[in-house]
C-alpha cells in the first residue's frame, strides 16, 4: 500500500495547509456578506480537521508516519502560502474555492490511488472528504457573493 501512504499523508499535507489558510481568511475577510461567511470559515475549518484526524489516523494504522511539523507541512503541501491581506467577500471566497477544487482533485486521485491498491477503508475515507469539500462548493453557489 506504498502509494496509498503517499496519497494518505500529501492530503496530510494539504488539508493542514487548507485549514491554515482558511483561517487567514477567516480573519482578512471584509464587507458585505461578513456576517454570513465569517462564521461559515469556522465550520469549514471543523470539517477539514475531521478529514485531518481521520487521514493521520488511517495512515498511522497501515503503519504510515503523518507528517506532523509545520515545515513538512509547507514542504509537502501543493497549496501555496499567501501573505495576508484584507479582501472583500467576493475574493475571499475566490481563495477558498481555489483550494477546496485542488483538495477535490486530491481526493479523486487517492479514490484511484486506493481502489487500485484494494484499500476499501481509505477509499471510503476520501469518498467522504471529497463529497465534504464538492458540498461546500455547492453551497458558494447557493448564495450570492454579496449575501
Amino acid at each position: 500500500l506504498a502509494k496509498t501512504k503517499e496519497v494518505l499523508n500529501q492530503a496530510v499535507a494539504d488539508l493542514y495547509v487548507a485549514h491554515v489558510a482558511l483561517h487567514q481568511v477567516h480573519w482578512y475577510m471584509r464587507g458585505r456578506g461578513f456576517l454570513v461567511w465569517h462564521p461559515k470559515m469556522d465550520e469549514y475549518m471543523e470539517a477539514l480537521d475531521g478529514q485531518l484526524d481521520e487521514i493521520s489516523e488511517r495512515l498511522i494504522t497501515l503503519g504510515g508516519s503523518p507528517f506532523s511539523t509545520l515545515t513538512e507541512f509547507l514542504q509537502n503541501s501543493e497549496i501555496e502560502e499567501e501573505e495576508g491581506e484584507f479582501r472583500n467577500v467576493e475574493e475571499s471566497l475566490e481563495r477558498v474555492l481555489a483550494i477546496y477544487r485542488y483538495l477535490i482533485t486530491l481526493f479523486q486521485k487517492a479514490l484511484d490511488v486506493t481502489d487500485e491498491e484494494g484499500d476499501d477503508v481509505s477509499n471510503d475515507i476520501f469518498v467522504g472528504a471529497k463529497g465534504g469539500r464538492s458540498g461546500a462548493i455547492i453551497s458558494f453557489a447557493s448564495f450570492p457573493w454579496g449575501a
